[in-house]
Formats: C-alpha cells, sequence, structure tokens
C-alpha cells in the first residue's frame, strides 16, 4: 500500500496506509489524524483539512480549483503549499508525500 507521511501539530511524524480511491483527508482520518476535522466532510467548504504539502510534491497535485483557492484565501495561515486534503484524490503515484496538519485557524 502506498504511504502518507504526515506530521502532526505537535511534531511528531507518522506513516500511515493509504487507500487508493480515497481523498488524502479520508485517508489522514483513517489512519488516526485526528486533528483532521473534516467538518463539511470533504465538500470544500469548511478548510478544517488544510494541510502544507512539501514542495517537492507539490507538481504531482491536480491543480487547485477556484473554490478551494478562495476557501484557503480566507486562512490567516495560509502558505505557499497550503491544500485542502478534502481535495486530493490519493492515487499510488503520491506515494511517500509528506504534508503537515496546518494550525488551527
Amino acid at each position: 500500500m502506498p504511504i502518507i507521511n504526515v506530521t502532526t501539530r505537535d511534531g511528531l511524524t507518522k506513516a500511515i496506509e493509504g487507500r487508493e480511491g480515497d481523498s488524502l483527508m479520508e485517508n489522514l482520518r483513517g489512519g488516526g489524524i485526528e486533528e483532521i476535522l473534516a467538518l463539511c466532510g470533504g465538500c470544500c467548504s469548511c478548510a478544517t483539512c488544510h494541510v502544507f504539502v512539501a514542495d517537492d510534491w507539490l507538481s504531482a497535485l491536480p491543480p487547485m480549483s477556484d473554490d478551494e483557492d478562495d476557501l484557503l484565501s480566507t486562512s490567516g495561515v495560509r502558505q505557499a503549499n497550503s491544500r485542502l486534503s478534502c481535495q486530493i484524490p490519493f492515487a499510488a503515484t503520491l506515494d511517500e508525500i509528506e504534508v503537515t496538519v496546518a494550525p488551527e485557524d
């Protein structure tokens, strides 16, 4: 199974197995990352699944939609590598991806 390397808000890094076909958000939650609240259930309307994607991985992701960009623009902690994990379909091509859970906004 492909691996997701996630760093939590307290700086701990955990490798979790990812399921292809699920979103990155679903995989993070399924892997026990409770900081990913995903209050909207993955509908791109709350930003509680905000992550920072390691720069090396940004080009492997689908482009950001206007809705995702608009939602992230309201975040006070947005960075150039910010993404909503609900908007990233997880596939084997993302094996070993590195993400960090964004601070609570």
